[in-house]
């Protein structure tokens, strides 16, 4: 038996993620999301995270 893991349809994926993102619970997701990233706090950790990602880069 091979180890390669089994092939996603990712066009399947994204229709489910795009239907999830259109149901209540969803949208109550996305709502969060832009609150949480409102908070200038929550926008230092996000900028310190990117710098740290970007600089492992080169």
């Amino acid at each position: 038996m091979g180890s390669n893991p089994p092939e996603v349809d990712m066009s399947a994926l994204v229709r489910r993620i795009g239907a999830f993102l259109r149901s209540p619970r969803g949208q109550q997701l996305v709502e969060r999301g832009r609150r949480e990233l409102a908070r200038p706090e929550n926008q230092a950790k996000l900028r310190r995270l990117a710098a740290r990602l970007n600089s492992r880069r080169r």
